[in-house]
């Protein structure tokens, strides 16, 4: 196999060195910060640790402000963003699976009417869901955030491609000629099929609704059922008045970053593994 020009090599490694730096700096600001006081938080360069770091001390401080209001927020976000994550992953895969495998009249409308959910964007529905929640008695419950999240037209589009690339219609025809019913077949081959797929949906699904703020600010007005980025947000309105509140939203957004850290690093190796498929000829 030939190798690129040396040339190439280097601006390619330029770029992806550039591009690291970029999203690795503001995530190695938030650890060295979160090791400092909120005085010398604007007291020091803000990419070195103060004179006396104490990282596990202002963490314990995050955790414990306010009768530990944060670790209840941290808490609602797994809630959230895991249910709302599977849940979507679930719905988009048997609706991907249904309009790339079943054909039936006006299949075709229906991907089209999909293709254009991914086109509006979620803060033009915020208020309408809002609306729709109240009067249905649902505003300012769990239920609220969580059901609009179990949404994902990006799922459903991106399950339907690859349901149809990787899911082969001479399998599922010889699956019915062996006996097996549509469910089982869904279950047993499509579902595996579609690994990185839903992989792939499940963490964009996790991510958004972690990140999520304008949904939970319209729908939440119990400061208990706030979800992380909300929670610190309101840490950041009285922090004029209680400085030390700098401190716990540094602190606290770190932490927030870990979960996703986490995923990222367990679910990686089924993008390696789709990416690989079909790569070998039996």
């Amino acid at each position: 196999m030939t190798r690129p020009p040396l040339r190439h090599r280097i601006i390619t490694a330029s770029l992806l060195t550039v591009a690291a730096l970029y999203f690795l700096v503001p995530v190695y600001w938030l650890a060295v910060s979160a090791t400092k006081s909120s005085a010398d938080l604007f007291g020091t360069f803000g990419l070195w640790f103060s004179d006396h770091p104490h990282p596990l001390a202002h963490l314990g401080a995050v955790l414990a402000h306010d009768h530990g209001i944060y670790a209840r927020w941290f808490a609602n976000s797994l809630f959230y963003a895991g249910t709302g994550a599977v849940g979507a992953t679930a719905l988009s895969a048997a609706a991907g699976y249904a309009l790339a495998k079943f054909p039936f009249r006006g299949r075709e409308a229906v991907f089209n009417v999909v293709l254009a959910g991914v086109l509006v964007p979620g803060t033009a529905l915020a208020l309408p869901l809002y609306f729709l929640f109240s009067a249905l008695g649902l505003a300012n419950t769990y239920a609220a955030v969580l059901i609009p999240s179990m949404v994902s037209p990006f799922g459903v589009y991106l399950c339907r491609i690859y349901a149809a690339a990787a899911v082969p219609d001479a399998l599922l025809e010889a699956a019915r000629i062996d006996g097996a019913g549509e469910a089982r077949i869904f279950a047993g081959l499509g579902l595996r099929l579609m690994t990185p797929a839903l992989v792939t949906v499940f963490l964009f699904q996790f991510v958004h609704i972690w990140t999520n703020y304008f949904l939970p600010l319209v729908m939440l007005s119990d400061s208990a059922l706030y979800p992380v980025p909300l929670g610190l947000t309101t840490w950041t309105g009285y922090a004029d008045r209680q400085p030390v509140l700098y401190q716990y939203t540094v602190g606290g957004a770190l932490l927030s970053v870990v979960p996703l850290m986490v995923l990222m690093t367990v679910l990686q190796r089924y993008w390696r593994t789709g990416l690989t498929e079909g790569s070998v000829k039996a």
